[in-house]
């Protein structure tokens, strides 16, 4: 947006010089008399006046397209970021969940297999006496 502005400046600063030294260039040419050139500088100098008038309104509506184009971006980026939060978040307790189903099945089988060890134990050792 700077850029935009930076240009828009140096454009307006064209317009004015290129403006004054036309003018200036007329006056210089042309065989007038004092009242004539006056009326001249007048008329060029409400020209240039409504020329940069004009550039200035222009770049005004073009500035404030390109901020409310920024505020939508941003909108819409904060509204995916928030989407994606959430996704994860519920990826994450679902993960957790799973995590924990399967650390109980493990024990459980953990302990069905300390039984049936401590079961064959006490089946040997009766079987030895």
């Amino acid at each position: 947006m700077a850029d935009n502005n930076n240009d828009f400046g140096a454009f307006l600063a064209g317009v004015i010089v290129g403006g004054v030294m036309g003018a200036l260039s007329a006056l210089l040419m042309a065989p007038q008399s004092g009242e004539e050139v006056r009326s001249v500088l007048k008329e060029k100098g409400l020209e240039i006046k409504e020329r940069a008038s004009v550039s200035a309104e222009e770049a005004l509506k073009r500035a404030e397209e390109a901020r409310k184009k920024a505020e939508e971006a941003l909108a819409e980026a904060r509204k995916k970021a928030e989407e994606a939060a959430k996704a994860a978040q519920e990826q994450a307790i679902t993960l957790q969940q799973r995590g924990q189903e399967l650390a109980e099945e493990v024990a459980k089988k953990a302990k069905k297999i300390k039984k049936t060890a401590e079961t064959a134990e006490s089946d040997a050792a009766e079987a030895e006496a």
